[in-house]
């Protein structure tokens, strides 16, 4: 053990003494591996990046939160069965919060309806454009649990009463109001005169395609007393348990077929949506991007490995006289089996190292620039890569090593 333990420091040494003297050569060895970890590392950091920008889009929803709406969130083939169904209405969340609580055992806690329009906020000579405008309730705050920054939500008399109050977007009060605070400040909505009673804390944007942070909230009868009452609603219920969303779904489909009105055998004329159409629709995007990946990863690794074993070859081709001496002097085949093949992992894993590091680089330039961009860096990436490193080194140095190892020592001595 000891004997085997003393071979493979003297073979560490031989093979960094090697590495050291032929510097060029080994960096563009090592080049073909760089290029290949630093393909792994980008790709899983953006399969990672992606999976973390749409997890934290998706609890900005709610993964207890169902949306019953007119239109489902993917796309239909038969848009006219849905253009013919009739709006969701607000006074149907009534109707169905009454179900729920006749049902024994409920996985349904309670229905909140929201109407929604875009619209400019406007204070003085300031404006925010295209605002997404919500009317709801004061039961609201049941199904977001999104914080204030200053403020509140509207009450319960505010709401029934249709008090001209207001809560801004973290965006358009900064907007609005860059230097003061927005409380009891007027902003006008559509025209109309609103007290901003509250602004929400900043929440991001929803896969980059719809800012929570541009928007406001008003009571339902606000908005509708301003903006229309035929407006078509959407109905979000929270369920009590999210771990049995399917039996939850079920029972909401029930429950709705009850308040429209649906007879047996008549198709569904609502839609329940939730965050797993999202999760079903971004899938193949991953995918995609690791098959990808993947290509080009193996493509680099596959031109690093050829290189690595050319130059092993020659490696071997250039010392065969210093191979013939040392088996003339009793060196085991595997003392020059191990030589070798620590040469060839050796200059992986300093390719390994060397595309770490740039990955890295290039991972804090981009959260630098665009801080934005869901990108994450994980520890495992290292492991990985590091893995893929001395895997590649061993399959690509094995072969040239070995033949070392079974050069005849006389051919060897007489080789010019």
């Amino acid at each position: 053990m000891l004997r085997l333990w003393n071979e493979f420091i003297e073979s560490f040494r031989i093979a960094f003494t090697q590495i050291r003297a032929n510097k060029m050569r080994s960096v563009l060895t090592a080049l073909g591996v760089i290029i290949g970890i630093v393909a792994v590392t980008l790709m899983g950091t953006a399969i990672r990046g992606i999976d973390t920008g749409f997890q934290n889009s998706l609890n900005m929803l709610g993964d207890d939160v169902v949306y019953v709406q007119k239109w489902p969130w993917g796309g239909v083939e038969d848009w006219w069965n849905y253009a013919n169904r009739p709006n969701i209405r607000p006074r149907d969340a009534e109707a169905l919060n009454r179900v729920i609580a006749e049902t024994p055992d409920s996985l349904l806690d309670i229905a909140v309806p929201v109407v929604g329009r875009g619209l400019a906020v406007k204070k003085d000579d300031a404006k925010v454009s295209s605002v997404f405008i919500l009317g709801t309730t004061s039961d609201y705050s049941r199904i977001n649990n999104v914080d204030y920054h200053e403020g509140r939500l509207f009450n319960d008399t505010e709401a029934l009463a249709g008090r001209e109050v207001i809560v801004l977007g973290f965006d358009v009060a900064e907007a609005l109001f860059p230097n003061v605070s927005p409380l009891d400040q007027t902003v006008l909505v559509g025209g109309h005169p609103f007290t901003v009673i509250g602004v929400f804390a900043k929440q991001g944007e929803f896969l980059g395609l719809f800012s929570f942070d541009n928007q406001a909230i008003m009571p339902l009868a606000a908005f509708q007393k301003f903006f229309g009452a035929r407006r078509g609603a959407e109905l979000r219920v929270k369920i009590t348990d999210k771990t049995k969303l399917v039996a939850a779904k079920e029972e909401l489909v029930g429950a709705m077929r009850r308040v429209r009105g649906q007879l047996p055998g008549e198709r569904d004329n609502f839609t329940l949506n939730e965050q797993q159409a999202f999760k079903a629709q971004l899938d193949p995007i991953k995918s995609g991007i690791a098959m990808a990946g993947l290509f080009i990863t193996g493509l680099s690794l596959f031109v690093g490995a050829i290189g690595i074993m050319n130059i092993t070859f020659v490696s071997v081709k250039e010392r065969t006289k210093e191979i013939g001496t040392r088996k003339a002097l009793g060196a085991r085949r595997r003392s020059i089996l191990l030589q070798f093949l620590i040469e060839a992992v050796s200059i992986c894993l300093i390719g390994g190292v060397a595309g770490m590091v740039l990955s890295f680089g290039l991972f804090l330039g981009v959260k630098a620039n665009a801080p934005n961009f869901p990108v994450e860096f994980s520890p495992d990436l290292v492991l990985v890569s590091m893995a893929v490193s001395v895997v590649v080194g061993i399959l690509s140095g094995f072969i040239p090593a070995w033949g070392a190892s079974r050069l005849d020592p006389v051919v060897a001595l007489r080789y010019e």
